[in-house]
């Protein structure tokens, strides 16, 4: 009966293994994965910025976190700033944008960081991974370093959001039902 979760657990994989066997090589395997998460975060974390009433902006968990406004900010400067230490190019110049500046203002912001970020990460390819993308504190970021920061971000990030809408009344984009979802 031990023995039982291991059998499990290896009949789950099995088909994944042989299917591996059997797959050709993904070319920048790496790079490749961040260039369609950008397309589906952006997407997830845009219409979810719009799906969110104005006067809730406002919203924020607890005294101790972010509002919606802070949080969409947030998301429209780390994105510049970290496409830009991957791909080396200029980040837009958004430094006198604030939290207060108003939903639509807001909303703008993230969809162009995102759209930032599609240009930025299009030419790369997994041979720069190495590369420097500059110091976060007192580390050295590899540009790989960098893409794995950013996909963690639009994850932690959306899943913030996500949550501030649903205790609002609204259902998440990524929840939302849509044609062919089981």
């Amino acid at each position: 009966m031990k023995y039982l979760g291991v059998f499990a657990l290896a009949a789950l994989f099995l088909p994944v293994a042989a299917g591996a066997q059997d797959s050709a090589t993904i070319p920048n395997p790496i790079t490749s994965l961040l260039k369609q998460q950008v397309v589906r975060y952006g997407q997830l974390q845009v219409a979810g910025a719009e799906a969110m009433p104005a006067d809730k902006y406002i919203y924020q968990s607890t005294p101790q976190t972010r509002t919606f406004a802070q949080l969409i900010l947030h998301v429209a400067q780390f994105n510049n700033n970290m496409c830009a230490r991957i791909s080396g190019m200029t980040a837009p110049d958004i430094k006198d944008l604030k939290d207060t500046d108003g939903k639509d203002k807001l909303v703008a912001a993230v969809k162009a960081s995102f759209d930032f970020c599609t240009t930025a990460l299009n030419g790369l390819d997994d041979s720069t991974l190495g590369q420097s993308a500059g110091k976060m504190g007192p580390n050295t970021l590899s540009r790989g370093g960098a893409m794995v920061i950013l996909g963690e971000d639009w994850f932690d990030h959306y899943g913030t959001m996500a949550i501030y809408l649903r205790v609002n009344g609204i259902t998440p984009p990524s929840a939302q039902p849509s044609a062919g979802r089981m």
